[in-house]
């Protein structure tokens, strides 16, 4: 039987996912790679969910202010259209996105795009984040980044919900989030537990 060999002279695409608790370095990240590829001449485009506004309507931005501008969409099936003439696709807190991403994110790599997405892995319940999962599981490349706990200094792996909002998807900062290590976010819960039943 014959078997086609790899179709020659096309470029061969893939996917990186950056991926970590609340203020570990996602975003910083994702900027610092993209940046790389505009000094290799590569032509480059960063989106982000529409939902995301909160240092800029039109830019990612990092913890630390580190910025790059950014194009809004509403759904992901939209990168299919908006990336033609692009070689590297960036995507800023993936998790937001609709469960489409994981096969557009495939369908460009495909294409011969390299595709970095960052997101959040876990929800502030510790439970895996949109389609973020789906998204590891095709990936070619993955980082995990860590946080440092603002209670006892350990790695930071889980964002730890500072408010009673019950909302899986709560656009915030340092105000409604702590980054906590395994332990300190579970003590948290278990706090919050004791003081709801003392409410009731």
């Amino acid at each position: 039987m014959f078997l086609e060999p790899h179709f020659k002279g096309q470029r061969s695409g893939w996917i990186e996912v950056i991926c970590g608790s609340m203020f570990s370095g996602k975003t910083e990240e994702l900027i610092r790679r993209l940046k790389r590829a505009k000094i290799a001449n590569q032509k480059v485009e960063i989106f982000k969910p529409k939902v995301d506004n909160r240092y800029d309507d039109r830019k990612v931005v990092s913890h630390d202010e580190n910025s790059i501008l950014a194009t809004p969409i509403e759904h992901s099936k939209k990168l299919l259209e908006l990336t033609e003439s692009i070689g590297v696709v960036g995507i800023d807190e993936a998790q937001f996105f609709d469960s489409d991403l994981p096969s557009v994110c495939q369908s460009l790599a495909l294409r011969g795009k390299r595709i970095i997405v960052a997101g959040l892995d876990m929800d502030f319940r510790g439970l895996p984040f949109g389609p973020i999962p789906d998204l590891l599981a095709v990936a070619e490349y993955i980082t995990k980044v860590h946080a440092i706990c603002q209670h006892c200094g350990n790695l930071a792996t889980h964002s730890f919900r500072l408010t009673t909002d019950s909302d899986t998807v709560l656009v915030g900062e340092k105000e409604s989030y702590e980054a906590r290590c395994r332990t300190c976010y579970h003590m948290g819960n278990i706090l919050n537990l004791q003081v709801q039943d003392k409410s009731e």
